[in-house]
C-alpha cells in the first residue's frame, strides 16, 4: 500500500520590499549622471567664472544625461527623468539656493579667488532623485591649501558628513545624528546651519516626513517629531556648516529663484494667470523642485507664482545667508538603507581631498573620530573569519 502524499508545507512569503531593486538600480543611474556633471562644473569653478553660466550649464548637462536613459516605454508609458533639483552655486556666507536669473541683479556675480563655493544638483530616474552637494574653494592646490577658517568649516563640514553617513542606520534615531553633527561642528569652533533639513525620500518625493534636524532652535527642538530609521527606506542627508557663532541665517537681498508644488496643499487659484503658470510647473517639474528660469515667461511666471505661494500650493525655496565674512561649507549625500547595509546612491565628492584643506583642529571625541573611516558596510567575509578563530 503506497503512502499517502505529503501535503506540501507552504513556503513563507516573501516580504514585499519598500524599495526594489529596479528602483535602487534608478537612483544609482542617476547618481551616476549627478556625479558626471558634478565633475564638469568642479573643473569650471575657476577665478572668473560667472555663476549665472555655471547654474545654466548644470541643468543642461543634467537634462542631456537624463535624456538619453531609460527611453523604452512601460506599458506605453514614458518613464520621467530630468532635474531633481536646479544647479544652485551658493558662494561663501551664501547657505543654499543661489541659482540666479539673468535678470537678477545679483546676474553679474563671478567666482573669485579664495571664493567658498557650493554646488547643488539633482537628477531623477523614474522619480527616484539622487541630489549631491559639495563644497570646494577657488584656486587651491596641494602647494597652496585653504587655511584658516575657510579650512575649519570645510573639515567640520566634511567630518560631519562622513559621521552622518554612518549614523544613519536601521534602528537609529534621528535625533544622534543631529547631536552628533553638532559635536563634529564644535571641534572646528563652528556651529550647523540653524533648522536645516534632511528628508526620507520615496519615489517623487525628496521631503519626506522622517527627517533630520541641524542645529534646532529651541522651539524646533520641542516640536520636531523623533523618527528610527528603517529598513528600505532612503534618505537625503543636507551637511551644513558655519563658521559662524550661532549658525544663524537670514534672507538678504538676493530674489527667490527656486520653487517646489507643495504635494499635500489644495486650493483653487483665482487668476487665470496663476492657474496657467501652475499648469505649466506640474507639465515640466512635476513632484521636483524647479527653477523659474525654465518656465516660458519670466515675468508672467513670477506674477502667477505669487497666488500659488501666498496660499500654500508652492513652497519657496528662499535663498539665506549667515552674517558677512563667515562661510558655510555643504556637503549632501543620497543613501539607501538596505537589508545588507547601507548603500550610498550618490557619489563621494570630486574636489575634496585632506591635501587640499590644512587646519590646525581636528576631531578628538573617542566616540566620533573611528567613525569616520570606519566601512560603511560591515564586510562578511571578516565576520565570517572572526566567527571561525573564535570556533578554534
Amino acid at each position: 500500500m503506497s503512502e499517502a502524499p505529503k501535503p506540501e508545507v507552504a513556503k513563507p512569503a516573501e516580504k514585499a520590499r519598500l524599495t526594489s531593486e529596479a528602483d535602487v538600480t534608478k537612483y544609482k543611474t542617476a547618481g551616476d549622471i549627478v556625479n558626471d556633471v558634478m565633475k564638469k562644473l568642479v573643473g569650471l569653478c575657476v577665478e572668473g567664472a560667472k555663476v549665472l553660466d555655471l547654474c545654466i550649464q548644470g541643468d543642461e548637462l543634467i537634462e542631456q544625461a537624463t535624456a538619453a536613459v531609460y527611453n523604452k516605454t512601460v506599458k506605453g508609458v514614458k518613464v520621467g527623468k530630468g532635474l531633481a533639483f536646479p544647479t544652485s552655486v551658493s558662494v561663501n556666507n551664501a547657505v543654499s539656493h543661489f541659482s540666479p536669473l539673468a535678470s537678477d541683479p545679483l546676474s553679474s556675480q563671478t567666482l573669485s579667488k579664495d571664493d567658498v563655493v557650493k554646488i547643488h544638483i539633482g537628477a531623477h530616474i523614474d522619480g527616484f532623485a539622487a541630489i549631491s552637494a559639495e563644497t570646494l574653494v577657488v584656486g587651491a592646490t596641494e602647494a597652496n591649501p585653504v587655511t584658516g577658517r575657510r579650512a575649519d568649516v570645510l573639515q567640520a563640514a566634511w567630518h560631519a558628513a562622513q559621521v552622518a553617513m554612518r549614523l544613519v542606520k536601521v534602528g537609529n534615531k534621528n535625533w544622534a545624528v543631529t547631536e552628533a553633527v553638532n559635536k563634529v561642528a564644535a571641534a572646528w569652533d563652528c556651529k550647523a546651519v540653524e533648522g536645516m533639513l534632511s528628508c526620507q525620500q520615496t519615489q517623487n518625493v525628496i521631503d519626506g516626513k522622517k527627517r533630520i534636524i541641524l542645529n534646532p532652535s529651541e522651539t524646533q527642538k520641542r516640536d520636531f517629531d523623533a523618527a528610527t530609521f528603517a529598513e528600505d527606506e532612503i534618505y537625503g542627508i543636507d551637511i551644513l556648516i558655519s563658521s559662524s557663532e550661532d549658525g544663524k541665517a537670514r534672507v538678504e537681498d538676493s530674489r527667490t529663484t527656486i520653487y517646489q508644488k507643495e504635494g499635500t496643499v489644495t486650493y483653487q487659484l483665482k487668476m487665470k494667470n496663476s492657474r496657467a503658470v501652475f499648469s505649466e510647473v506640474q507639465k515640466k517639474a512635476g513632484a521636483f523642485p524647479f527653477n523659474v528660469r525654465c518656465l516660458e515667461d519670466e515675468k508672467r511666471a513670477r506674477l502667477g507664482l505669487q497666488e500659488a505661494v501666498q496660499h500654500g500650493l508652492i513652497k519657496p525655496y528662499e535663498v539665506i545667508y549667515t552674517p558677512a565674512n563667515t562661510f558655510v561649507a555643504a556637503f549632501h549625500f543620497t543613501i539607501a538603507l538596505q537589508p545588507t547595509g547601507p548603500l550610498l546612491l550618490t557619489h563621494p565628492p570630486v574636489w575634496y581631498k585632506p591635501e587640499l584643506v590644512k587646519s590646525d583642529k581636528t576631531l578628538e571625541d573617542p566616540e566620533l573620530k573611528p567613525l569616520v573611516t570606519k566601512a560603511l558596510r560591515e564586510s562578511k567575509k571578516k565576520g565570517k573569519k572572526a566567527e571561525g578563530e573564535e570556533a578554534k
